[in-house]
């Protein structure tokens, strides 16, 4: 796929996390957000005991865990980094080039991985 192969729609498509998706799948979203967890949020939460909403982590990831510079690197895989922007970012929609643009900066400058081209496969 060329950059001449990206439709306008594609271009101009908002992109998310869609939090129906996992539970439609049988998935479980907790289970990835709590991967994004630093070590103090994760000591806070096997303290405080009980269950955590999934509101709850990904405010905690969003509001701490974020901030850390190891939060998004270039050494996880692409669509780790692309969830893990997605939460930092407030689950912001955004167009499929301003996400490879921001992702290739926050992995570092990896823009060979990040680029719209190589996002639409995914």
């Amino acid at each position: 796929m060329t950059k001449d192969d990206i439709t306008a729609d594609q271009s101009s498509m908002r992109w998310s996390i869609d939090p129906d998706w996992y539970p439609q799948r049988g998935r479980s979203i907790s289970i990835l957000l709590q991967n994004c967890l630093c070590q103090e949020c994760r000591k806070k939460l096997n303290g405080e005991g009980g269950q955590t909403s999934d509101a709850e982590l990904i405010n905690r990831v969003r509001e701490c865990c974020s901030q850390s510079p190891d939060f998004i690197t270039g050494q996880m895989p692409v669509l780790e980094s692309i969830f893990r922007f997605f939460i930092a970012s407030d689950n912001k929609p955004m167009t499929i080039e301003e996400l490879g643009k921001q992702l290739g900066e926050r992995r570092g400058g990896d823009i060979s991985r990040t680029s719209a081209e190589v996002l639409l496969r995914l």
